[in-house]
């Protein structure tokens, strides 16, 4: 939310000025409007925590494609209630609106990355586990375009703007019934190996399929039986403890990274830079643009160059920009040509952040954990994410004054992650190349 357009955000201020208004007959205070705007913005992350703490349980009990498919039914609810806020004038239905595509966010984020990783050829993994990044970047610029004020950022279309959801979920309901479980959870969570078959047949082919049968048998077999853990036992559990903190450390460096501290100053950066306040918007996809363009990127690169290497490049080079656009910003009044270095350091940011932190984050937790453990370990992860990012969004605004503009702080952070990223990689033999062999990890 904080690089959401700025006249959308007009335009849900004056909805509730006026819903107000005439609901109580009296103007809405601006500490009121300050609030009801907070709860709309914070309740999604609300939303996202409770989609990540069931997520994983819907994806054992109704299988991954089931989950999916539920989960667009909550979408379609959430569209409706959003896009019918304005003409009943009921911001309530906002709140609960905004509530409930949060929780399919959540569902979709734990429960998307591990069907697509259980699905994918060995040799395609991590490429094909990109496809969560490059689909929600493509989705953030998607969003960037139609809410431009020529297309649906009028206030006349802002209801079939905020209902837009519905359309990824019914063209998910239109196609995904065409595609087969997870061969994984066919055979290992529900023992079904004549459906497995089946499956594998669908996405490999009748001549390669055995191959990929062998290798779930063989984690079959390595399980024993194993019944899929809930998430607090892998608190407990010492053969999971260094994947465990990988995918926590990783998740919260995600969102502690500052990436949503550059969004924040874009605007303000572009127009020290002379852009006129009308074109803004239209600089502003550029953002979106590097983000989608990196992620398309760096599912090219993951197999070839490796996760930890794009992962500590991602990370040093994101501590470079800081650096850079802290003193861009703290002197750009000395010379014309510094507030054109500030535009600089925000598009390295995101391209660095995209290439390696952004990328790569999501796809980890597949591959560094088995069937048994992986539903837990996605709620944990996705815990974790959701909590760092409703923190980030309400105490942002306060770091900003603190610090009157600063970003040393999102600097210590990427390096304090790069440091721990060593030290996780030194401290665990199996923590990144073609991991274990002894039947703990599922990655290429």
């Amino acid at each position: 939310m904080l690089h959401i357009q700025h006249f959308l955000l007009q335009h849900i201020h004056r909805f509730l000025n006026e819903t107000w208004t005439s609901r109580y007959h009296k103007e809405l205070s601006p500490d009121l409007l300050t609030f009801l705007w907070s709860v709309i913005a914070s309740v999604f992350s609300l939303g996202g925590l409770c989609g990540a703490f069931i997520g994983g349980s819907m994806a054992i009990r109704l299988g991954r494609k089931g989950a999916l498919l539920m989960n667009n039914i909550v979408a379609i609810l959430a569209s409706i209630l959003m896009g019918i806020s304005f003409p009943t004038g009921l911001f309530e239905l906002l709140i609960v609106g905004r509530f409930l595509i949060g929780i399919n966010s959540g569902i979709g984020i734990c429960v998307q990355p591990l069907y697509i990783g259980e699905v994918a050829p060995k040799h395609l993994r991590g490429g094909m586990a990109m496809g969560t990044s490059i689909f929600l970047t493509g989705g953030i610029l998607t969003g960037q375009i139609i809410g431009l004020r020529e297309l649906l950022g009028g206030e006349t279309y802002c209801p079939l703007l905020l209902s837009s959801s519905c359309f990824p979920a019914f063209a998910q309901l239109l196609f995904l019934p065409w595609f087969p479980e997870s061969p994984r959870y066919l055979l290992i969570d529900r023992g079904d190996e004549l459906s497995c078959a089946k499956a594998l047949k669908r996405f490999h082919g009748s001549s390669e399929y055995r191959r990929e049968m062998e290798d779930i048998q063989q984690e079959r077999f390595a399980l024993d039986g194993e019944e899929p853990q809930k998430p607090w036992q892998l608190f407990t559990d010492r053969g999971v403890r260094w994947q465990l903190i990988t995918v926590i450390v990783m998740t919260m460096g995600q969102q502690l990274s500052g990436i949503n501290a550059i969004y924040f100053y874009a605007t303000y950066i572009f127009e020290q830079a002379g852009i006129s306040a009308e074109k803004i918007p239209y600089v502003t996809l550029g953002t979106g643009a590097c983000e989608c363009l990196t992620a398309l990127t760096c599912g090219l690169l993951i197999d070839y160059v490796g996760r930890r290497y794009l992962i500590i490049g991602g990370y040093l080079l994101m501590t470079l920009w800081s650096i850079v656009l802290t003193f861009s910003l703290t002197y750009q009044e000395l010379y014309s040509w510094v507030p054109y270095v500030s535009m600089t350091s925000i598009f390295a940011f995101i391209l660095s952040f995209g290439l390696g932190p952004g990328g790569i984050t999501n796809t980890l937790t597949a591959e560094l954990f088995v069937q048994s453990s992986r539903p837990a370990a996605y709620m944990i992860g996705g815990t974790i994410s959701w909590i760092s990012f409703f923190t980030t969004g309400m105490l942002f605004p306060f770091i900003v004054v603190f610090l009157d503009g600063l970003l040393v702080l999102q600097a210590l952070c990427s390096l304090l992650v790069r440091v721990l990223l060593n030290e996780l990689s030194d401290s665990s033999p199996a923590f990144w190349p073609g991991l274990s062999t002894e039947n703990k990890f599922f990655i290429v």
